[in-house]
């Protein structure tokens, strides 16, 4: 069954999770993830959403992040 739609308004907190398909690695080396974390630091201004922590697992990662003025999609 679907989850409910995210709640997506202005300054919110937001647990956001990305999982591998069938518990699958998400990250083949250290260098798939300093990518994500580049692309994070590109992406996060121009949103203008904060992220205040985040964690890498083998076949999943979790990120808390803060809305900016458009909310958790941008603009």
């Amino acid at each position: 069954m679907p989850r409910v739609a995210r709640l997506d308004t202005t300054r919110l907190l937001h647990h956001v999770m990305i999982r591998g398909i069938e518990r699958r690695s998400i990250f083949n080396d250290d260098e798939d993830r300093e990518n994500l974390v580049e692309r994070l630091s590109i992406l996060l201004p121009k949103t203008k959403i904060q992220c205040y922590a985040w964690v890498f697992m083998p076949n999943h990662a979790h990120f808390l992040f803060k809305s900016g003025t458009s909310g958790i999609r941008g603009e």
